[in-house]
Order: C-alpha cells, then sequence, then structure tokens
C-alpha cells in the first residue's frame, strides 16, 4: 500500500511538473507553427508607426493596460456584445487607449500567413516591443504562447489599473500585486517619456500652486490646458522629446516637471528618489531595466495549454 501511496505521489508531482512546463512561455514558440509571424507583426507596427509616432506610446499602453486585467490576455480588445461588458469602456480606458486598430491590422496580416495559430495577446505583447525600437526604445525577446480570453472585465480595469492620481504608496502596491517590484514600477513608468496626456488628467497639478511642481512648467503648461475637469485637449508628456524614448522622463521628475500627478510621487522625497536619480544619470540603466520589466509584465496570468482561445478576430469571441 506505501507503494501504491508512493507511486501516486509521483505519479501527481510529473502530472503537475508537465502541467508547469506546458503552461510556460516561450520566444520560440511560433518558430514551427508560424515562423513568420514575428516578421508580418514587425512590419505592421513598422508602418503604424511610421504614420504616426504617437502610436508607438499607445501600443506599449494597450498592453500594459491589458496586463494588469485579468492577466495578458487581450480581453481589452473584446467589444461589447449580448455576452461581453467591453474593457473598453471602463474609466481608465474609455476615450483614452487606443490602436486597437493597428493590432486588428497585425493580426489580419497574420492570419493570411497561418490562419488560427497566433494569438491576439500575443500580438499585443510583440506589438509593445516592435513600438518600443520604433521610436529608439529597447529590443526584448517576447515569451509567447499566450492565449484570448472568452470574458472581460471593466470592474477590475476601475480596480486594479493605477490612477493618474495614484499616491507612491498606492503604486508600490498595484504593481506589487502582480508580481512586480517598486523598481519594476518606476522603471515601466518610463514609459511616460513618450506619448500625451489630456488637460483634465493633470489641470489638478498645474493649478495647484504646489511645492512639488516648477512654476515656470506650470505656466508653460496652462498655455495650453485650461482650468477644467473635463478638457480633453491633448499635451506631451515630455515637452523636450515627446517621440523619443529616451531617460528625460526622469531628468523631468528631478526637476519637478513630471506632468502627472502619479509620475511626479516617484521622486518627491520617497523611496524610489533613488531610482530614478539612476535612470536620470544612466539611460542604458533605465532601458535594460525597462526591457526586463516588460517581460515580467508579460508574464502576468497567461493563458496557456487549452484555456481561452485563438480569436480568429481580435474584437469578437470566435
Amino acid at each position: 500500500m506505501a507503494s501504491t501511496s508512493c507511486f501516486a505521489i509521483v505519479s501527481s508531482m510529473l502530472v503537475l511538473l508537465c502541467m508547469s512546463c506546458h503552461a510556460q512561455l516561450s520566444s520560440t514558440f511560433y518558430d514551427k507553427s508560424c515562423p513568420g509571424a514575428l516578421d508580418a507583426i514587425r512590419t505592421s507596427i513598422r508602418t503604424a508607426v511610421s504614420r504616426e509616432r504617437r502610436m508607438a506610446a499607445s501600443l506599449i499602453r494597450l498592453h500594459f493596460h491589458d496586463c494588469f486585467v485579468q492577466g495578458c490576455d487581450a480581453s481589452i480588445l473584446l467589444e461589447n456584445s449580448p455576452t461581453i461588458s467591453s474593457e473598453r469602456d471602463a474609466g481608465p480606458n474609455k476615450g483614452s487607449v487606443r490602436g486597437y486598430e493597428v493590432i486588428d491590422d497585425a493580426k489580419s496580416q497574420v492570419e493570411k500567413i497561418c490562419p488560427g495559430v497566433v494569438s491576439c495577446a500575443d500580438i499585443v505583447a510583440v506589438a509593445a516591443r516592435d513600438a518600443s525600437v520604433a521610436v529608439g526604445g529597447p529590443s526584448w525577446a517576447v515569451k509567447l504562447g499566450r492565449r484570448d480570453s472568452t470574458t472581460a472585465s471593466p470592474s477590475l480595469a476601475l480596480s486594479d489599473l493605477p490612477s493618474f492620481l495614484a499616491d507612491l504608496e498606492t503604486l508600490i502596491s498595484r504593481f506589487a500585486s502582480k508580481g512586480l517590484s517598486a523598481r519594476d514600477m518606476v522603471a515601466l513608468s518610463g514609459a511616460h517619456t513618450l506619448g500625451q496626456a489630456q488637460c483634465f488628467t493633470f489641470s489638478g497639478r498645474i493649478y495647484s500652486n504646489g511645492s512639488d511642481i516648477d512654476a515656470g512648467f506650470a505656466s508653460t503648461r496652462k498655455r495650453r490646458c485650461p482650468a477644467s475637469i473635463s478638457d480633453t485637449t491633448l499635451a506631451p508628456l515630455d515637452l523636450v522629446t515627446p517621440n523619443s524614448f529616451d531617460n528625460n522622463y526622469f531628468k523631468n521628475l528631478m526637476q519637478k516637471k513630471g506632468l502627472l500627478e502619479s509620475d511626479q510621487v516617484l521622486f518627491s522625497g520617497g523611496s524610489t528618489d533613488s531610482i530614478v536619480s539612476e535612470y536620470s544619470k544612466t539611460p542604458a540603466s533605465f532601458k535594460s531595466d525597462f526591457a526586463a520589466a516588460m517581460i515580467k509584465m508579460g508574464n502576468i496570468s497567461p493563458l496557456t495549454g487549452s484555456s481561452g482561445q485563438i480569436r480568429r478576430i481580435c474584437s469578437a469571441l470566435n
């Protein structure tokens, strides 16, 4: 009986080990099943970014907003249907998350060569990497093998995505809940070296006359943004090089020129000041840490094996 029990335990362990191996994402996942996938995605993303440089920031943000809600499962791409309440309409996403049509185009290109093989979740992850490279940012080996969700959660989008008003403690806690360290959080925040923000997300900050904002910077920003809680006028997060992936974001924070409240709290006398200072002086360190953090973020609760599905159209279930 003891030997039977021992055999059962060993068998169970082997099954669990097997499941673990099967669930592991791999950068070579499509090497045999769709060897042309990555080239097709890269071409599609390069075309989109060359058409509009801002799209690079949008695609990186799309990946972030996907992974923080239910994991990296392309749930953010699903549109409303009789069975789906779309995350696109949740507060943190509505009217600001973009790039959906770019992912759709990349998917259609991949479907032409390997129908039903490459997931939308993987395309979102690869698109973020290719977008970074297109504007001078780092590259990294994207781990692949995610599958697409059959559900979406606007309520989790509201609760799990950090607010532009979040304080440092909240940011650290929110990222830690996803398995990301404070250093990861600061590195990923550096994506705000790119892109634009709507005025209502920072008007409170520039009109506050606070001690944590440079007066000249606030005055400059007021010219484009009225003191309104609903104004959607766009303004670059980094005035100097808004379309280049560099470490200016961190230099700005050290001069009290962070645009969003959730940016400036990273350098405000707290535990992350030293990381911001390091990245402001050593761009190579920032880029290396950003790439490593993107890999970690891309590994948040992926669906693998037989879970989920491979959507034929990214915005709808099969």
